[in-house]
């Protein structure tokens, strides 16, 4: 029987646990919406759209970034 009751506060809690994440996911969701930030979200995949990025275009890249600090 104690066992069982322990089993239940057990479930309870983590009941409460993901309600508290979910309100918190929910809070954050309506201030994005209330207060945009007026910069527009933009993908990669748009601007790259139709172009090839190769293995090495992605080391010249990184070369090029890190060139003055040793990674």
């Amino acid at each position: 029987m104690k066992q069982q009751a322990i089993q239940n506060s057990f479930s309870m809690l983590h009941k409460l646990e993901n309600i508290e994440k979910d309100l918190g996911d929910l809070k954050l969701s309506i201030l994005k919406k209330l207060a945009p930030s007026g910069k527009k979200e933009i993908s990669f995949r748009s601007i790259l759209k139709g172009i090839d990025v190769s293995d090495e275009d992605i080391a010249m890249a990184q070369k090029s970034l890190y060139s003055k600090i040793r990674v």
